[in-house]
């Protein structure tokens, strides 16, 4: 029944072309975002995991610098040992030489000088080298008991770092001397116990140093598959998207000329009472 007062076609035109332009308008923002999901009720559930997932994400990417944190430790701890390695075989060599029969006591007095000056270095290392601020070789620093590295997204995967004191004291030359024929033999024996323990605690370090590199492995790994899970769920597919947003920009085109076209029939019905 044709009417005036009320225009029911251009009201349903209306009603598409609002529909058409709220999709073509969300279709928008995906292209623009590259985000599938826009708000919770595009897909609650995915939200909800790709949330879950962000936030491992970013736990790992700590972890990943915790990693690496703790294997610089290790290997400024190595270092430092590699060179207390090299002084005890140094003074070996000296506990050596002032046991042969042509040196005498003025010769080993030089000596012993020189071993002194060794002994004191071993010291200095032990005490002065530390990664931020803590002593790693002393032995009364925060190493000493075990550091903890956070590696994962559990509160209770961690690694703990330990490393035993080197000082001289720790090693048991602290009183030795080259001195005498006697007190280099002495020394000889107890030089051997410290390159001995010198030695595991190398090991010690360098087992931890390599747990670390397959650790920080591993969270590389996790990290690249968190990230290809989150974006198969959150991220856009453009091409799927591009198609849906020309069909919606052509349904709302269509809708603009349609409540156009409804527009105009009243103004054709009044001709009627020309």
């Amino acid at each position: 029944m044709p009417v005036i007062s009320t225009n029911t076609a251009a009201n349903t035109a209306l009603r598409y072309l609002n529909a058409n332009s709220a999709a073509q308008s969300a279709s928008v923002a995906k292209l623009s975002s590259g985000q599938r999901i826009q708000s919770a009720k595009d897909d609650a559930a995915g939200l909800a995991t790709s949330t879950n997932i962000a936030a491992d994400v970013v736990v790992l990417e700590q972890a990943s610098i915790n990693a690496q944190q703790g294997t610089a430790v290790l290997q400024t701890a190595d270092g430092a040992l590699s060179q207390i390695s090299d002084i005890l075989q140094r003074m070996k060599s000296l506990t050596a030489q002032s046991q042969t029969g042509s040196v005498d006591d003025d010769g080993r007095a030089n000596i012993d000088a020189e071993y002194q000056q060794l002994l004191e270095e071993i010291g200095d290392i032990a005490s002065s080298t530390n990664f931020n601020g803590s002593t790693l070789l002393d032995g009364a620093g925060d190493y000493a008991s075990g550091v903890s590295f956070l590696l994962g997204t559990s509160s209770t995967d961690t690694l703990t770092v330990t490393i035993d004191g080197v000082t001289a004291s720790d090693l048991g030359i602290d009183s030795t001397s080259v001195a005498t024929a006697d007190d280099a033999a002495d020394a000889m024996d107890a030089i051997d116990t410290a390159i001995n323990t010198i030695s595991t605690s190398r090991a010690n370090v360098g087992a931890s140093l390599s747990r670390f590199d397959y650790r920080a492995s591993v969270i590389d790994t996790s990290l690249e598959n968190l990230e290809a899970a989150k974006s198969a769920i959150s991220d856009v597919d453009l091409a799927s998207e591009q198609t849906n947003y020309t069909t919606l920009s052509t349904l709302t085109q269509a809708a603009i000329a349609a409540l156009s076209q409804a527009n105009s029939m009243s103004q054709s019905l009044l001709k009627l009472l020309q």
